[in-house]
């Protein structure tokens, strides 16, 4: 990965959540949220991260924010390692990062009106005083095409779509360069998740902004975005352009996941072969040893168990993480 285009750089990125037990909480073990990775992401594109629930995706882009401090590894942004900033210059470089939440219903304080929710950000930062906050709202509002006039209202008196949009606008308040996009459609109606998507683009072509897209709609997550990478149980096993993973997945376990997306051609369902993952996610608290989706894999032999698969790229920017590749 030597282009020098890269806004965000993850290297080797370790988040261990301590699990405590009996009277004086000593640590037994830890759950292996993300367990080691490493990607970039250029400037101005959408980065997709794809995998099934509990993979630790969500994680990733908390501990990329620095919501959660990561336990190894590093994250450097701009030129910048986010894990060496502390109080005051960790604040400041937040008004460059943001985040767009999953659930509509409990990212909003219930308590605040919309423009104190938007506005926020910009009085935490001083950014802003009350006249100038209260036009940036309406700006806000307005870029995100919901009435101007809502910032006097409460959360409870919108639908989850028009939610998602108020913490879309949140987002945007301290004009950032990326966003973390934790599953921001997850939550919605089928029939507003196009709504919102679209409106990811038109704000990313019209704000110059850069994206991680979390998500485990692989369909959609094909349409935003420009090269994705596909996590299991803390690791990453493969990344590539998004066409090239979506035409030729490499690890099994992609190939098992793009199985499962149905085709909108009764012919070419008709001739496609599922794969069919037998068994359980393992446990993270405890993963296997050697490659993390040997208990699961249809290919799985003897090295599987005994050496994890080394990271490499196998073509132009398509890393994959396994031994029969």
């Amino acid at each position: 990965m030597s282009d020098n285009n890269y806004l965000l750089k993850v290297d080797g990125l370790v988040k261990h959540f301590p699990i405590k037990a009996g009277f004086l909480q000593r640590v037994v073990g830890a759950v292996h949220a993300v367990d080691g990775i490493s990607f970039s992401i250029r400037s101005g594109e959408t980065f997709g991260l794809v995998g099934e629930s509990g993979c630790g995706k969500s994680t990733a882009g908390r501990t990329i924010l620095q919501l959660y401090r990561p336990t190894a590894g590093h994250v450097i942004f701009d030129g910048i390692d986010l894990v060496s900033l502390q109080g005051e210059e960790m604040r400041s470089m937040r008004q460059r990062v943001q985040m767009i939440f999953q659930d509509p219903y409990a990212s909003l304080n219930p308590r605040m009106t919309v423009g104190e929710i938007i506005g926020e950000p910009l009085k935490v930062h001083n950014l802003a005083d009350n006249k100038m906050v209260k036009e940036r709202v309406e700006q806000l509002l307005t870029l995100v095409r919901l009435n101007r006039g809502f910032g006097n209202r409460f959360p409870h008196e919108f639908s989850g779509g028009q939610r998602q949009r108020i913490g879309i606008a949140r987002a945007l308040a301290l004009n950032p360069d990326f966003i973390v996009c934790d599953e921001p459609i997850s939550a919605l109606d089928v029939s507003i998740q196009a709504q919102i998507v679209n409106l990811l683009e038109e704000l990313q072509a019209k704000l110059g902004l850069t994206y991680l897209f979390i998500a485990h709609d692989l369909s959609m997550v094909r349409h935003i975005s420009n090269r994705v990478a596909v996590m299991y149980l803390g690791k990453l096993v493969e990344i590539a352009q998004r066409d090239e993973l979506y035409i030729h997945p490499l690890h099994p376990y992609t190939q098992a996941l793009l199985s499962a997306v149905p085709v909108p051609d009764p012919f070419v369902e008709e001739k496609r072969q599922r794969i069919i993952l037998e068994g359980d996610v393992p446990s993270p608290v405890n993963p296997p040893s050697g490659c993390r989706f040997r208990t699961r894999c249809p290919l799985a032999y003897n090295l599987c168990t005994e050496q994890e698969p080394e990271w490499r790229e196998v073509a132009a920017d398509h890393w994959v993480a396994c031994h029969k590749v």
